[in-house]
């Protein structure tokens, strides 16, 4: 259990006034779900391929009771009042409710009696920007899925938990995510990312040595919206089947480049560079993996502006304003910078010296005053552990 840290001591009394202005009570207990940053790896996912994220300092803390009834009631921060819901009635809608009651959803299909279990009161607040490639979704179902490992008494493994998580966001969401977001949101580590197979789900925690080497994660949010349940993102995941389709294999995991190449005329040109970039994506999660092991952070800079390019050039999910981002972050003085995230909006990170952190920060602000764009917001995260009972 994770006592309650200065960093997210405004969070958890957030939701808890939330709590008490919801529902006229005091909540029985606390659970937080950090948002996270991808270091590497992006779309290689849902190809079964390999990712590298991290569990951030930004959160959801959830404070919940429960009930003795089969109702449940969803509060919010950010809106007055509670939605309710019923247990032998489930019908998540289209509102932020969809992810804590698709999560009670996806838990009866694996293997949790909703017929034992009583209702509850969740009321949730956020320091995770909304559709800023930070999944708040994850960090919403991590932090609904350890307040109902403690209401409900259960003992799924955080792997399994994942999987809800995913299972919740695929189905009863809509967006074709990967399982990427929630295992990182559940195992997470001080100032160390997760290795993460998605075909095995094998998974290793890997030291990043950021502070070693006095490294900070600037994120910059550009503050373009994006939506996985809609639009691109469905598209490219479309476009990645079609690839393996075409080259007759199981997910793209198993494509060398070699064998692109030779099927390059029968892929066509947009399905031969969407599977280019999962090829290659997948060695640089992988070449970043070894070179932190061998020689550090400082060292990495060249695999995540190679990422970014590859996510600008081959998979068209970039936009002008992470584009100028990460540029002007490199010129300014950081070490690499690419965006992260599901992409065609959102952020992009930017591995900075910790002295230099707001200057480069200012440096990206006056380029977007420049271009016309609305201002970005900029910040530092700090890797951290995953989701816990707080308190």
């Amino acid at each position: 259990m994770l006592a309650v840290s200065a960093n997210i001591l405004f969070v958890t009394s957030s939701a808890a006034e939330t709590f008490r202005a919801a529902f006229g009570a005091d909540p029985a207990g606390y659970s937080r779900g950090p948002g996270r940053a991808n270091l590497i790896g992006e779309h290689t996912d849902y190809n079964h391929g390999f990712v590298l994220p991290f569990a951030i300092d930004r959160e959801i803390v959830a404070a919940f009771a429960p009930r003795t009834d089969r109702t449940i009631r969803l509060a919010t921060a950010l809106e007055p009042g509670f939605l309710t819901a019923d247990l032998d009635h489930l019908e998540p809608g289209d509102s932020w409710a969809a992810y804590p009651l698709g999560v009670v959803w996806a838990l009866a299909e694996f293997g949790v009696d909703l017929a034992t279990v009583t209702g509850f009161d969740l009321a949730v607040s956020s320091t995770v920007p909304v559709g800023a490639g930070l999944s708040s979704s994850a960090a919403l179902e991590t932090a609904t899925l350890m307040a109902l490992t403690r209401l409900w008494g259960l003992s799924l493994d955080r792997p399994t938990m994942a999987r809800v998580g995913q299972r919740a966001e695929n189905v009863v969401v809509g967006a074709p995510t990967g399982v990427m977001d929630q295992f990182a949101s559940l195992l997470g580590a001080q100032d160390a990312a997760v290795f993460l197979d998605c075909r095995s789900l094998d998974h290793e925690v890997v030291p990043l040595g950021l502070d070693a080497a006095g490294l900070a994660v600037l994120v910059i949010d550009t503050h373009v919206k994006h939506a996985h349940a809609t639009g691109g993102y469905g598209q490219r995941r479309r476009e990645c089947e079609q690839g393996a389709s075409l080259l007759g294999v199981a997910s793209l995991r198993e494509v060398t480049l070699p064998q692109l190449e030779d099927a390059r005329d029968a892929l066509g040109d947009v399905v031969y560079r969407r599977v280019r970039h999962i090829v290659t994506e997948n060695q640089r999660v992988l070449d970043t993996v070894s070179t932190l092991r061998a020689d550090g952070p400082l060292a990495i800079g060249e695999l995540l502006r190679a990422s970014h390019a590859s996510m600008r050039d081959d998979f068209e999910i970039s936009v002008p304003e992470l584009d100028l981002a990460v540029d002007v972050a490199c010129a300014s003085g950081a070490v690499g910078a690419r965006m992260t995230g599901g992409g065609f909006g959102g952020s992009a990170i930017a591995l900075v010296p910790v002295g230099q952190a707001d200057v480069i920060a200012a440096q990206v602000s006056a380029a977007f005053g420049a271009a016309g764009y609305a201002a970005p917001s900029t910040f530092v995260v700090h890797p951290v552990a995953g989701a816990e009972l707080v308190g």
